[in-house]
């Protein structure tokens, strides 16, 4: 059965290693490679954007089932996630324009902090998914079938 939620977590750790990629190209002075890695990432970003918006446009909110200890570790992940999600998406903007206008200096100024950041983003997304939807999956209730008489 497809899971759409699961998409989305693939989506963001497929950014997340893309990213990681492009750092460890640029850091190697592999430009080209490092451009299509930072491409690579925005395009998969965008694609989880997308897949999410239309995932709980049909779906809703989903609650989270853990209790105890964990729902505050949860919630606190989840909400520097949501903030940081929120205030990423300009500064990717941002950062690949000037790359795009070859404004390398003030491209490398942003993305000292865009990368980080995108990458926390990125895999964070991932754990909130582990949480949400695998170690505190919510019950699906199962339909009692009455016997045939």
């Amino acid at each position: 059965m497809f899971s759409q939620a699961a998409l989305n977590a693939t989506l963001n750790g497929t950014s997340a290693v893309l990213l990681a990629c492009g750092y460890v190209a640029i850091r190697s002075g592999k430009i080209k490679a490092h451009k299509a890695f930072m491409i690579a990432a925005f395009s998969v970003s965008c694609a989880f954007l997308v897949s999410y918006l239309i995932y709980h446009y049909r779906v809703g909110h989903v609650a989270f089932q853990g209790q105890g200890w964990i729902r505050p570790v949860y919630f606190a992940l989840l909400i520097s996630h949501t903030i940081l999600a929120a205030v990423i998406v300009p500064m990717i903007l941002v950062t690949l324009r000037r790359a795009w206008l070859e404004r390398f200096d003030r491209h490398r100024i942003i993305a000292r902090w865009t990368l980080p950041l995108w990458l926390y983003v990125s895999v964070t997304g991932v754990i909130v998914y582990m949480l949400l939807y695998q170690v505190y999956a919510p019950q699906v209730a199962m339909r009692m079938v009455k016997p045939l008489p």
